[in-house]
């Protein structure tokens, strides 16, 4: 069975699946492309409201193939680095989405997995699932946004040991150090995912759009900057029609019904 990244959808969740059976999901550029261009066309489906990342067959991602790796050390270096390029883009398409993004982790995340769950909004793993930054494992520097993200999120001495290290971590020390968002029990990360999901769909998509983009916006803003930005976003949301039904429907009593 070919390496493929298959698309489907529960409810208003678009479920992308990672399935490369023969090297425990692995990515490649054919999957990197496929998911840049699912998330551009649930962008804008307004049927869509958010995205679950997950794995075949029990295991997240195994990151990238070492043998395709091997044979690119054969080639001019552009090769590998337009393929690092086609990782990138879709790392940037996650980190950019308006829409929720939820990683759901069972097995292992792995080198250039492990770089694509943490560019997801939320991670959702069971309790056995583990975690390596396998980079220094051979020979190699971490890609996929790993340095960015992990030294956003941790200490310099914690980033520094799961780069340099190429320890195995299990996703109850991650939870703890506030990187896994929720524990599930094994083999329910993805129903564990979903129910995030609809918790989610049920808010208002811009209002979720615009909390996306204050957080990405906040690490390089002076804080005077990032309150203009908050005020922006505060009015722009107060006076779009789901800013009414959200007020009108708290007041009533009900649940609201968001655009």
């Amino acid at each position: 069975m070919p390496a493929e990244l298959q698309s489907t959808s529960q409810g208003q969740t678009l479920v992308l699946t990672l399935r490369n059976p023969e090297r425990r999901n692995a990515i490649d550029p054919a999957m990197y492309a496929a998911g840049i261009e699912a998330l551009s066309v649930a962008e804008s489906s307004p049927d869509i409201r958010s995205v679950v990342i997950t794995g075949a067959d029990g295991m997240f991602c195994s990151g990238g193939n070492l043998q395709r790796l091997l044979a690119n050390r054969q080639q001019p270096p552009a090769v590998q680095a337009q393929s690092i390029e086609g990782l990138h883009h879709w790392i940037e398409a996650i980190r950019t989405y308006p829409k929720p993004v939820i990683a759901a982790v069972e097995g292992a995340a792995a080198g250039a997995g492990f770089s694509l769950a943490l560019a997801c909004d939320f991670i959702v793993a069971a309790r056995d699932a583990v975690f390596v930054m396998a980079y220094s494992n051979v020979a190699l520097s971490p890609d996929g946004g790993a340095s960015w993200s992990l030294s956003q999120a941790l200490s310099r001495q914690v980033a520094t040991e799961i780069l340099m290290t190429g320890d195995r971590i299990g996703a109850e020390r991650l939870h703890a150090l506030g990187l896994v968002n929720r524990l599930a029990d094994p083999g329910s990360a993805l129903d564990a995912a979903l129910s995030l999901a609809v918790q989610l769909n049920a808010k208002a998509p811009n209002t979720l759009a615009s909390i996306k983009e204050l957080l990405s916006e906040a690490p390089h803003a002076t804080l005077t900057q990032q309150l203009g930005r908050e005020r922006d976003h505060f009015v722009k949301n107060l006076h779009h029609a789901n800013g009414g039904e959200g007020i009108t429907a708290f007041l009533e009593k009900r649940a609201p019904r968001y655009e």
